[in-house]
């Protein structure tokens, strides 16, 4: 797969995830956060074992305990971002949620030099700044004064970043992108459905008024947006990733509009514009660099 093939399963899944947060929001008139996100993680766990069994008959070494170890830490990460993101839909609103989850765009650089010592390339910084100006536009250009909600999604960002950088190290050395989906989705809906029972009531009519949200976050918020990040980034960076994956804000807010009768003001067309700027420099940018390098050897 090459670099392009890739940035577009992640603007795929950004996509897929920007209709997810008007599902999210819905869902939270029946059922609880952490019924919610059980719910939804074990039908992504069973949409997606068929692909993962499938992998594993082809592969051509067995998975180890370290991977396993680590696919569990993905899994984790993943459970506290999305309990963070939902409990935080309780308080805030749709556009504050879009642009604080956002966050994870600084977020995983920095990861990435702190714990791996490893400078992204030098476009990530301004490609990142440029696609949190553009989150902030699309919002409005204004933040309400923050609340509990806003502050637990500014955790879920920390978390969604921890999920994005282990990704960006496990899903190339591992070699099981789809057992890496499916371990992850299990971790978050056992640990979530555990939570629930000991903490939120039950009603299985609650489950059956959210049916449509439990599908549609499983199936495709889960199952296949969070599959398509995972081989996705088999082929490109961390930080990179971010940058794309951020276009869940712009998705999040056309959907807004389409579904929900929201409008996008004037200054939210102008963030859509920089957030696509974002994307483009972050494609662009690297491979014209690279031809002139490799021009430049030729000639030398």
């Amino acid at each position: 797969m090459s670099r392009l093939q890739a940035n577009l399963c992640l603007l795929l899944a950004g996509a897929i995830w920007g209709g997810g947060f008007v599902v999210q929001a819905s869902a939270m008139k029946s059922l609880g956060p952490l019924w919610f996100i059980g719910l939804r993680f074990l039908v992504a766990t069973a949409a997606v074992a068929p692909f993962a069994w499938r992998e594993a008959k082809r592969a051509e070494k067995p998975v180890t305990p370290r991977t396993y170890a680590a696919f569990s830490a993905i899994g984790l990460a993943l459970f506290a971002g999305a309990v963070t993101q939902q409990i935080g839909l309780l308080t805030t609103t749709v556009t504050n949620s879009g642009f604080l989850t956002g966050l994870y765009v600084i977020m995983v650089p920095i990861l990435t030099v702190v714990i791996l010592r490893k400078a992204p390339h030098w476009i990530i910084w301004p490609a990142a700044m440029l696609a949190l100006i553009g989150i902030f536009l699309l919002s409005g250009g204004a933040i309400a004064s923050l609340t509990y909600g806003d502050a637990m999604t500014i955790v879920c960002a920390f978390f969604w970043s921890v999920q994005v950088f282990l990704i960006g190290i496990f899903a190339s050395q591992s070699g099981r992108p789809l057992l890496l989906s499916a371990w992850q989705f299990a971790v978050t809906g056992i640990c979530a459905t555990a939570g629930a029972i000991l903490l939120e009531p039950i009603s299985w009519t609650a489950i059956s008024d959210a049916a449509f949200e439990i599908a549609y976050a499983g199936i495709f918020s889960s199952g296949l947006a969070f599959s398509l990040q995972v081989i996705g980034q088999r082929y490109t960076t961390a930080p990179q990733a971010a940058i794309f994956l951020s276009s869940e804000a712009l998705f999040a807010a056309t959907f807004g509009a389409l579904i929900l009768g929201e409008t996008i003001t004037p200054l939210g067309y102008v963030g859509c514009g920089v957030i696509f700027l974002a994307m483009m420099l972050v494609e662009i940018v690297p491979e014209i660099l690279s031809r002139r390098s490799q021009s430049a050897t030729q000639a030398g």
